[in-house]
């Protein structure tokens, strides 16, 4: 019950925003678009936080490159807000964004090629992410690397991705990325309607996505997971293919990473390799771990309430920032290891009363004794 009731309160929250935003300007319950458009985008990196708990929380495998995988889903909605375009762009080239125009590229690459169509982004936008991870899962745990070796290589990997992508002539928009984008499936990105839109499909994405987790992690399926991350040697000597459950998990996380990535891209209206930066995964382990590891809901509330923070502060003390966010996690790991989950746990603990001590009969003799 729990499980739905908090997919529930997300879809129906976010519905409600999105039909305030409706309302009016002058409405007092109106909601300004800047307001949907950064709800949006806090949703888009719950879902993040979550594909991150999956692997973190429940199989051990602390992933510092899930960046990545959130980043290429971006690239592939960028890829196809750029298609849509068409002439309407700064240089009016129909069939070549703008910076392929400026950096004097005749045709388009091939790799470009079906972005014009929905349905072809969307397939890529999850069967990219989770292609890289197949491949990246493979090999990391055929070899058995696990613990700290596993987490300096997926950073390493989502660096590497950066760099290559900061190059021109990789055909991604260089440094500056993609942007000035127009419209979604033909609804202009400047709606508001557009714009709820949006909410409510990031909030969908996230209240499926949990209950699909809540469901993997309370099947057998999750039992097995949680025997990997507690003793993994004693999960392999019983007969178990760890490194086959690791990379079924691992891919699943990845998609969900990419389509969150995918559903970020037209609310922000911008994707450029910052996206793919190390320190944006590191930024996501936090959320977690501010949330509650292990806990599934606990990453989303995480997500939402270090953002929330990092947007206040950013904006009122935009040089400390970094500080205070290195100081939370600190705090957390010493103070709170399970997060804000696990303290509302104790809290709600601590309120019920214990039962009533019941004093033992006391023995009568018998006759004869």
């Amino acid at each position: 019950m729990r499980t739905y009731s908090v997919a529930v309160v997300i879809l129906g929250g976010a519905l409600a925003v999105a039909l305030l935003s409706l309302l009016p300007a002058e409405h007092a319950l109106h909601v300004p678009g800047y307001v949907v458009a950064l709800l949006g985008k806090y949703l888009c990196y719950a879902l993040l936080a979550l594909s991150v708990d999956l692997v973190w929380g429940y199989v051990g495998i602390l992933s510092l490159g899930h960046g990545a995988f959130f980043a290429i889903g971006g690239y592939a909605m960028g890829m196809y807000l750029m298609r849509q375009i068409g002439a309407r762009g700064v240089y009016g080239n129909a069939t070549l964004p703008d910076f392929m125009v400026f950096l004097n590229w005749q045709e388009l690459p091939w790799y470009w090629g079906g972005f014009n169509h929905f349905g072809f982004a969307l397939l890529v936008m999850a069967l990219a992410p989770g292609l890289l991870a197949f491949v990246f899962g493979y090999l990391a745990f055929r070899s058995r690397v696990t613990g700290v070796y596993l987490s300096i290589i997926t950073q390493a990997l989502t660096y590497a991705l950066m760099l290559a992508f900061f190059r021109n002539d990789m055909g991604f928009g260089g440094n500056n990325g993609l942007t000035d984008f127009k419209d979604f499936l033909g609804f202009s990105l400047q709606s508001d309607a557009t714009r709820a839109g949006l909410l409510v499909a990031s909030a969908a994405l996230l209240s499926l996505f949990y209950v699909v987790c809540r469901m993997l992690v309370g099947a057998r399926f999750g039992k097995v997971l949680v025997a990997i991350r507690d003793a993994e040697s004693r999960a392999r000597f019983l007969g178990y293919r760890v490194e086959r459950y690791k990379v079924a998990v691992f891919v699943f996380s990845a998609v969900m990473a990419g389509l969150a990535g995918a559903l970020y891209v037209p609310q922000v209206g911008i994707i450029n390799p910052g996206e793919f930066a190390p320190a944006n995964s590191i930024e996501a382990v936090i959320w977690v771990a501010v949330g509650g590891r292990g806990t599934l809901v606990g990453a989303i509330i995480g997500a939402i309430l270090v953002n929330l923070g990092k947007t206040i502060f950013t904006g009122a003390l935009p040089e400390l920032w970094l500080f205070a966010l290195g100081g939370l996690f600190i705090l957390v790991t010493l103070f709170l290891p399970k997060g804000v989950v696990g303290l509302w746990d104790r809290i709600m603990a601590r309120r019920v009363p214990a039962p009533p001590l019941v004093a033992a009969p006391v023995r009568q003799p018998e006759a004869g004794e």
